[in-house]
């Protein structure tokens, strides 16, 4: 027992990161559905049909992929995103490490069609799910590029050179598998001595911003205070359009108000009259006949 307790101990310090951060960014959780080239990198089903990926093979997998990628130039790689948040991640991995990057839809032809004015000749690609980026593999196929690939359960990897198995659909797996390799081929690069130089946490690969390599244990620059204090000519412009039409507007509710007072006596006018008429008519009593007879006459 002693023993078996003494290599689960020496397993989780060889992890590159602790085994329960691993947990938390569910990595090793991927979906109802595998594949057969998949089945060796799953660790059980659950109760809830959804299989689990074996967090060794993913470490394993995480630090050899790094290894390779290490081999290269970083002129030399390219990382293939087409998903919004592994575009995010591999855009915070491609600002560290110097590789390549294409995000977004992969054009048919980006490594086949020298007349495409986005050619590229890799010599090795990243894909962030086989599904996705299938066409991108097919290409890294027919022109002898090797294929590092994130797999969940349910990806086929046909082409495939190696596998990182890894929960590839969720925004905090795709960041700690990029942090990872990050940390690692910047430890290869020479950028790093150790792992405590590398300034950067999980959540900054995380977040959506421009993709500029900014430590975040450092504090974000705060805004130009004078920049902001200085108006511009536009907003100097709209400022006094909109004093002119301030302006406009109180002359026509001054006229209005002008106005409005004699419109108001006019018609007490009209109803003191209606009273007038039925009064005459009463005090002259036979009046109105007379009047009738007049104008029959």
């Amino acid at each position: 027992m002693e023993e078996n307790e003494a290599e689960n101990t020496e397993e989780r310090s060889s992890f590159l990161i602790p085994q329960e951060k691993y947990l938390e960014t569910g990595i090793h959780i991927g979906t109802r559905f595998k594949t057969v080239d998949m089945k060796q990198f799953i660790f059980k089903m659950r109760d809830d049909g959804l299989f689990i990926l074996d967090l060794r093979k993913i470490d394993e997998r995480i630090r050899q992929a790094a290894k390779i990628i290490g081999k290269y130039k970083p002129e030399d790689v390219l990382v293939v995103a087409s998903r919004m948040y592994s575009g995010n991640a591999a855009e915070k991995f491609s600002g560290l490490t110097g590789v390549g990057l294409l995000k977004g839809r992969f054009i048919p032809g980006t490594m086949t069609n020298v007349n495409l004015p986005g050619f590229k000749e890799p010599k090795l690609i990243i894909v962030c799910d086989p599904k996705g980026e299938w066409e991108a593999i097919r290409e890294a196929a027919m022109t002898g590029v090797p294929v590092v690939a994130l797999c969940d359960t349910d990806n086929n990897t046909a082409f495939v050179d190696w596998v990182v198995p890894a929960n590839n659909k969720g925004r905090r797996s795709l960041a700690i598998v990029f942090y990872l390799l990050a940390r690692e081929l910047m430890m290869k690069q020479g950028k790093i001595a150790s792992y405590d130089e590398f300034d950067y946490r999980t959540d900054y690969f995380e977040r959506f911003d421009s993709g500029e390599s900014k430590p975040k244990k450092q504090p974000e620059k705060e805004p130009e205070a004078q920049a902001d204090d200085v108006p511009s000519k536009e907003a100097s412009e709209e400022s006094a359009k909109e004093e002119s039409e301030d302006v406009r507007a109180k002359k026509a509710l001054a006229q209005a108000n002008e106005s409005a007072p004699k419109k108001a006596a006019k018609k007490p006018a009209k109803k003191e009259a209606e009273p007038r008429k039925e009064a005459s008519e009463e005090s002259s009593g036979e009046a109105p006949a007379e009047e009738k007879g007049e104008s029959e006459e």
